[in-house]
């Protein structure tokens, strides 16, 4: 192994990421990220312990990607791996069901694959998500109101997703490739400005160009904030049952002194747990309608609403229900 190589075994381990000794299912577009992918899994299979399997999706979305599945073939024959190939109606699937493109090639494809990794017994799907997707993806969850939960990583491994790439920069991954003479392919649609993803793509070359170590930083504060964040959450959830509670669809609280930062912190938890769009923005102007209400309770209180919500009072608390 290269240095490059064992410094990227040397993460996996580190992060615990669990996949070894077993079958992973790559996916692989023939990009330099999936590229870089597959030639480090298949540098670090034995130190791993791993059996390598490919899968290939054509969206039917780019006149190129019948070059690119020729490309990921000859991958495939060159290492004398199984290649599992399909082609998706992304199209059809995201008229049918009222989607964007991005959102319904994402959904048939991880259907498909988990499909595969199914059949082939493989543990884990490997994907080639780098630490710039990472930082892409917390721009996405700011713009979007995301709060504090935009400021935790991205996980290396969500069952059945590994990325075992989360540490690496897109640079270095093709540095690397460089470096080993491997081709890979270039995926014109990356540039075009037709998603948020490829508009923020744009955008932080400009800003990594002032601040080249960005997304280091970045995933540096962001394993300090989920530190803190779950020590946060161990507090509230030790709470759970005896001051707020799940009961089928609606959150039943407390009449109990409750902090605003503490119910705020209940509800974000109690939302994720229900499902329920927990936008910054409304935790912090909800919580103190409830703290009001909450401890001025009364149990023949009408019912309260606020919003899409609706807050039914009993004799040792409420129940919170919400309406879509």
């Amino acid at each position: 192994m290269n240095r490059f190589e064992t410094d990227v075994l040397a993460q996996i381990r580190r992060r615990g990421d669990g996949v070894k000794n077993g079958r992973v299912l790559v996916a692989i577009s023939g990009g330099g990220d999936s590229t870089a992918l597959l030639a480090l899994l298949w540098a670090l299979r034995k130190s791993l312990g791993l059996e390598i399997s490919l899968a290939h999706a054509d969206h039917g979305l780019r006149p190129e990607a019948v070059e690119d599945a020729a490309f990921v073939r000859d991958l495939a024959r060159n290492l004398d791996l199984d290649l599992a190939e399909a082609c998706l109606d992304v199209k059809a699937h995201a008229e049918k069901a009222g989607l964007g493109l991005e959102t319904a090639a994402r959904d048939l494809r991880w259907a498909w694959l988990r499909a595969e990794a199914e059949a082939c017994g493989a543990m884990a799907i490997a994907t080639g998500h780098t630490q710039d997707d990472h930082t892409e993806t917390v721009f996405l969850r700011l713009q979007r109101g995301g709060g504090a939960g935009a400021l935790t990583p991205l996980p290396a491994r969500q069952d059945p997703r590994w990325s075992p790439l989360i540490e690496c920069r897109r640079e270095s991954l093709r540095r690397y490739l460089t470096g080993k003479g491997m081709p890979w392919r270039e995926d014109a649609s990356n540039e075009k400005p037709f998603t948020a993803r490829n508009r923020w793509r744009k955008l932080l070359e400009a800003i990594r160009d002032e601040a080249p170590l960005l997304d280091r930083h970045l995933w540096e504060t962001h394993l300090q904030v989920r530190e803190l964040h779950e020590l946060a959450e161990a507090g509230i959830r030790s709470d759970e049952g005896a001051r707020w509670r799940i009961e089928g669809d609606v959150l039943w609280l407390s009449t109990d002194s409750w902090g605003e930062i503490r119910l705020r912190s209940a509800l974000e938890l109690a939302f994720r747990d229900l499902g329920w769009p927990r936008e910054a923005a409304t935790l912090r102007a909800l919580a103190p309608w409830l703290l009001e209400r909450l401890s001025g309770h009364d149990p023949v209180t009408a019912a309260a609403t606020w919003g899409n919500f609706t807050l039914n009072f009993e004799p040792t608390g409420a129940y919170l229900h919400r309406t879509v």
